[in-house]
């Protein structure tokens, strides 16, 4: 943990000026954490009891983060983060990422792919969700990484978590330190390692639309300098729009699996090893999509509010995502002030997407007469396989403290996709029926693409702390630089071989400059200015193949990070300008130009700009209550595209899940109560309306959805030395309705939508050794 300042101290030296504080003396590197710290005690610590100040009086916990791949604190990291603990994330009841769509960071935005939650779009800051990375040879502009190792693919981000120790949201270009397409972003879930003594923590619950949960964490003694720790999780969940037809699966409904297992081996004090291995197993229905401001045949009813049945029945199985991987990390110390560090991965996914639930645009393609096919049976398969390697050199000298490593990615998918259609109307479209077959007048597949991905990285970035200033100015300065290469190829479309390809590389460089200073022991300010790069690539969607080209953003930020009230509240602000370079814009071609789903992307013409404050607020103003807020405003011009199925013509782009204002706040509380404790949470979340599609000038409308959860635990088990917890949780406690998706569907169609998920609730129990 970092060192606190005496109480008289801090008061006096908040009360100078930043001049006085010079005169007089920072706290150098104060608040910089050891290598040894216990970085899993600080992250851990639930909000409503983060700890004693060590001064008589329940404070503020310091968290610790590694973002700047060394462990440093919070407060004095110089750049924007948001930290989710694992109390948080059970608080919230977090299945997987997707469950933070809700707006529980305000400027991270996650949604699926339209309405397939097999697949998510990530957007930080306004950048990250303009395009379809459902795309083997197109990449994401906001990047999720696991215990440091970079996720791919936007498919298989919606497992579910196991055994999270914190989550790490860094806003803004992360291009220096961070493996590959940073650009709006990072995210960072770092998992919980074996401690090498015996914990085990098992937890059962069920709730709602028939939903059940179990887990199970096991950490084993440590035996010949190894340690071994052992996770599963299980997590179902029925429908929330029931499907007329009775032997199909309902909508939006979930069922994953996953299971983890992490051999750490520390043969002396200067050198570790950690070997994990991961599997899951993710089963997901997509979201039904309404008709929002229209009928569109007799069978076809206006749903302007979030339904509870589906107008159409159709076959809708199991999207089935299946991953696995390998990681081996190595970290030795050679001496006090030097570390190396490898960190070497591989990971296979394999994902089908069975996407029955936009049946109503189906028949507004088709009609809804005379014995016509309807019901477009979206099928999109992906196969992808990635290994990486990163090497990291991590220094402390007297007044230099600095990263530098390469970085080396290569990654092979393949994807095809194929849209038959599943029902049949009658004579005059009162009635329809199943077909035995999906049938298409294109053969399967409808499309086939493949790619290759290599990308090589080499950075560093150093931190000078002149110790003629005090020890209270920081200057950083870093640089990657990058060398991107793609090859594939768009194997058939229409059901066509064809002899389309790709063979592209791009090189680009990142820098870095921060330059921070302690005010006084509490207070420090910094301003940044760093530049983030996403490769280009190919659509598979596209009739050609055509290739486009790198976006980029380059960003200036400023930013102050304060603990006042002898350390009882926290107030860290940042504002931020962007430059958003040459944007990757998806355009749909015209559905009479085409039987499939053909998008183009092509770099829009000129730079955008984003503007934007966020800030954060964390107050105990009593012993056991934890009072917090977050607010993130987004102001977003983007130029105008050229779309190619109108000859170019310069087309408006509108910044999509990316609300000008967007709030959150949270109450915590936390009692004893006869030998147990009671823990009490709330939470509310705030969006105004978005865009959900890049071309389309619709809006959703706002939303505020709140969460809770209400505990009972630490309640000793008489003759077993476990201890038990009792829960009630409720995910949109008051049911609240918005549309995440709206877009206008034309004169014939109107408007149509995919409403958020309505309330869920239910109880659990946890048993902890």
């Amino acid at each position: 943990m970092s060192v606190r300042i005496p109480h008289s101290f801090r008061s006096a030296a908040l009360a100078g000026t930043a001049l006085s504080a010079l005169l007089l003396g920072g706290a150098a590197h104060a608040a910089d954490v050891p290598a040894d710290a216990a970085a899993p005690a600080a992250a851990d610590a639930a909000p409503a009891a983060e700890g004693a100040d060590g001064e008589g009086g329940s404070g503020l916990t310091d968290i610790v983060v590694t973002a700047q791949k060394r462990q440093t604190n919070l407060q004095t990291t110089p750049i924007s983060i948001s930290v989710v603990n694992s109390q948080d994330l059970q608080n919230r009841h977090v299945v997987s990422l997707e469950s933070l769509g809700d707006g529980s960071i305000p400027s991270l935005r996650i949604a699926p792919m339209f309405s397939r939650s097999s697949a998510l779009t990530v957007g930080m800051r306004g950048v990250g969700t303009l395009g379809d990375a459902n795309q083997p040879a197109r990449d994401q502009g906001v990047g999720v990484y696991i215990d440091g190792v970079f996720q791919g693919r936007a498919q298989g981000l919606g497992s579910a978590l196991y055994d999270v120790e914190r989550i790490e949201v860094l806003k803004g270009p992360q291009g220096t330190l961070f493996g590959r397409n940073t650009e709006g972003g990072a995210i960072s879930i770092v998992t919980k390692k074996p401690s090498g003594e015996f914990a085990a923590r098992g937890s059962v619950g069920v709730g709602n639309y028939d939903s059940r949960e179990a887990s199970l964490h096991v950490d084993l003694p440590s035996f010949a300098n190894i340690s071994v720790k052992l996770d599963g999780v299980i997590n179902t969940r029925g429908g929330t729009v029931d499907n007329p037809l009775a032997s199909a699966r309902d909508f939006n409904a979930y069922n994953k699996k996953g299971a983890h297992a992490a051999v750490y081996w520390e043969p002396s004090s200067n050198f570790n090893a950690l070997y994990s291995f991961d599997i899951s197993r993710d089963e997901t229905t997509p979201y039904y999509l309404q008709l929002l401001s229209k009928t569109t045949g007799p069978l076809l009813q206006m749903q302007d509010e979030r339904a509870d049945t589906a107008n159409i029945g159709v076959p809708q199985p199991w999207a089935l995502g299946k991953t696995h991987g390998h990681l081996l990390t190595l970290d030795w110390t050679i001496s006090p002030e030097l570390e190396v560090k490898s960190i070497s991965s591989y990971r296979q996914l394999s994902q089908t997407q069975n996407d029955n639930g936009s049946s109503n645009l189906g028949v507004f393609i088709k009609g809804y007469s005379n014995n016509t096919a309807f019901s477009r049976f979206s099928l999109a398969d992906t196969w992808q396989k990635q290994y990486s390697q990163e090497l990291q050199l991590i220094g402390t000298l007297k007044e230099l403290t600095f990263v530098t490593g390469a970085f080396y990615y290569h990654e092979k998918v393949n994807d095809n996709a194929w849209t038959p259609y599943t029902n049949q109307w009658n004579a005059d479209g009162t009635a329809y029926t199943i077909l035995a077959t999906p049938t298409s007048s294109i053969p399967f597949p409808d499309r086939a693409s493949h790619a290759k991905t290599e990308s090589v990285g080499v950075f560093g970035q150093a931190t000078w702390t002149p110790e003629m200033l005090n020890e209270i100015v920081h200057l950083t300065a870093g640089g990657r630089y990058t060398h991107d290469a793609k090859t594939g190829g768009l194997d058939e479309v229409n059901g066509v071989a064809t002899d389309y390809t790709l063979d592209k590389s791009w090189d680009h460089f990142d820098p870095m400059v921060n330059l921070a200073v302690d005010v006084a022991p509490d207070v420090h300010v910094y301003g940044k200015y760093s530049t983030g790069y996403k490769a280009g690539g190919a659509n598979s969607r596209s009739l050609t193949y055509r290739a486009f080209n790198p976006e980029s953003v380059a960003t200036f930020e400023i930013g102050a990070k304060t603990e006042f009230l002898d350390n009882h509240a926290r107030f860290n602000i940042a504002a931020y300008t962007s430059a958003y370079k040459d944007m990757q814009i998806d355009f749909n071609a015209p559905v009479a130009n085409t039987t499939r789903g053909t998008i183009e992307t092509t770099n829009a013409d000129g730079n955008g700009r984003i503007k934007g404050i966020e800030a954060d607020l964390t107050v105990t103003p009593l012993e056991g209550l934890t009072l917090s807020g977050s607010y993130a405003y987004t102001d977003v011009h983007l130029p105008p595209a050229p779309n190619p199925f109108m000859g170019n013509v310069l087309t408006p782009v509108y910044a999509v899940y990316t609300p000008d204002h967007a709030a959150s706040g949270a109450v915590d509380y936390q009692l004893p109560v006869d030998n147990a404790s009671l823990h009490f949470h709330l939470d509310g979340n705030y969006s105004s309306g978005q865009y959900s599609m890049a071309n389309d000038p619709t809006k959703t409308g706002s939303s505020f959805v709140v969460n809770g959860r209400i505990a009972l635990g630490d309640m000793e088990m008489p003759g077993t030395g476990a201890k038990l917890e009792l829960a009630v949780w409720a995910r949109n406690l008051f049911n609240e309705q918005h549309t995440f998706v709206k877009a206008n569907g034309g004169a014939s169609l109107g408007y149509y939508g995919i409403f958020n998920d309505p309330r869920t609730f239910g109880v659990q129990a946890t048993i902890q050794y």
